[in-house]
């Protein structure tokens, strides 16, 4: 069997093969997110002051390179403000998250683009999947600086990254993970069931309207982390006595509460999750009367389940004041949330 048909597009052997790489990038996109939580919950992502691509791929040999290292990060507002008197041996175990994020960040890098070039060179991909395999990497790159902007953001007066910036820099990276899972299933479903939903377009604009909201929960979970609006209002289902709090409002221009208050930040997340426990039960039972196929329905079945488990791992981070291990696990689950609309999404096509 030859990589290209008649047509001159991929065969079925090629796009397999290509699928099955596009979903180990996924998988590693996933382990960076993850990665990328901890290391924001442990403190950890101010420890390394430059951006070296190149060079920062090999981290301190040796005791006189850590004491450098650490003289760098003696300089930030972080260790003035918050961790004066720090030992080397603590800084060292912050440093490892941060210096295993950009490892990651490196290693997605190249396990993308060598690859990428090799399907390309050997006649896997066509035109049009390459441009958009090549436009996935660019917005990598965007990723890979945008990052390093967001850090940039702590390193001057105050010890804390913008909100703004890290929220632009978990939304680019989901960005980038549904762009490529979205193109391995059109590679190994194509043209197979693709009249799954074809007498179901409520369904259909159903399920878009839901990952529209998974993606709205993501984005103001974001704006949550970067507030640390979750170790406020450790309370459910009211709001320290309130359905909405009082003060969602105080600040003025009133359009920076959604941005700066911790109790609209937190209240809009709440509200994202209110919605979905709503809507995805009535999307289920839908579903449950339509005529589906295998794949389909099982999405449906394993989105309904995802969110419960999503929903308790969020009120446990809450309750418990976020717990590092919690908080970590419920960033994973969004993930895996967004994955399973986006696998409903295509397979009712």
């Amino acid at each position: 069997m030859t990589p290209i048909d008649s047509g001159g597009a991929p065969g079925a052997r090629g796009k397999s093969a290509v699928a099955v790489w596009l979903l180990a990038c996924c998988a590693l996109v996933f382990a960076m997110v993850v990665v990328g939580g901890v290391t924001r919950l442990t403190h950890s992502g101010l420890s390394i002051v430059q951006w070296q691509p190149i060079i920062g791929a090999v981290p301190p040999i040796g005791e006189a390179q850590w004491t450098k290292t650490f003289d760098q990060y003696k300089l930030t507002p972080e260790y003035r403000k918050v961790n004066e008197g720090m030992s080397l041996a603590a800084f060292k175990s912050i440093f490892w998250w941060e210096y295993f994020h950009r490892l990651l960040g490196r290693t997605i890098g190249i396990v993308f683009l060598l690859p990428l070039i090799w399907f390309w060179w050997r006649g896997r991909i066509d035109r049009a999947l390459a441009l958009r395999l090549t436009g996935i990497f660019v917005l990598g790159g965007l990723q890979g600086a945008m990052g390093w902007y967001m850090v940039k953001s702590g390193l001057v007066d105050d010890p804390r990254v913008s909100q703004y910036r890290l929220t632009a820099h978990l939304a680019i990276a989901l960005a980038i993970y549904a762009a490529m899972l979205w193109t391995a299933l059109g590679l190994l479903y194509s043209g197979a069931g693709a009249a799954a939903g074809a007498g179901q377009p409520r369904l259909r604009r159903f399920s878009w309207v839901i990952t529209a909201l998974v993606a709205y929960m993501v984005f103001t979970g974001g704006f949550v982390a970067g507030t640390h609006a979750g170790f406020a209002y450790n309370t459910f289902p009211l709001m320290n006595g309130h359905w909405i709090p009082p003060e969602i409002f105080a600040l003025r221009p009133w359009p920076l509460n959604f941005f700066n208050n911790l109790a609209t930040v937190q209240f809009d997340h709440r509200l994202g999750a209110w919605l979905l426990a709503l809507l995805v039960p009535w999307f289920w039972l839908k579903a449950r009367g339509a005529p589906l196929t295998p794949r389909a329905r099982m999405s449906v079945n394993l989105l309904l389940g995802m969110l419960a488990l999503q929903i308790t791992l969020g009120l446990s981070t809450l309750l418990l004041v976020v717990p590092v291990p919690l908080a970590a696990a419920h960033q994973a689950g969004a993930v895996l949330l967004l994955t399973i609309a986006l696998l409903t999404n295509h397979a009712l096509r």
